[in-house]
């Protein structure tokens, strides 16, 4: 059975799978050469830190994440693949 989470864990949790999603969102516009990769890269650094229970570094890595994300949305804003803006919460960054 799985562990039950408290208010806190719950909220960062969400966060952390609204990263992920974003991401892999964000992929889907890469070229299509380079969409595995990416996912691919994606999925290692989440796994890297999967079982990372620090909120503090969760939160860190959720805003470095944020940071990553937003730099790929522009550079590919600026290959002029096609765009679909997906606005970030402020709220998620804790």
């Amino acid at each position: 059975m799985a562990q039950a989470l408290d208010l806190k864990a719950f909220i960062v949790r969400a966060r952390v799978l609204k990263l992920y999603r974003h991401a892999l969102r964000i992929a889907r516009r890469a070229p299509p050469h380079s969409r595995d990769d990416l996912r691919l890269t994606m999925r290692l650094e989440m796994d890297k830190n999967r079982y990372c229970d620090d909120r503090q570094k969760i939160r860190f890595l959720v805003s470095e994440g944020l940071q990553r994300l937003k730099v790929l949305d522009e550079m590919l804003d600026m290959q002029g693949h096609e765009y679909m803006h997906i606005y970030i919460v402020a709220t998620c960054k804790g």
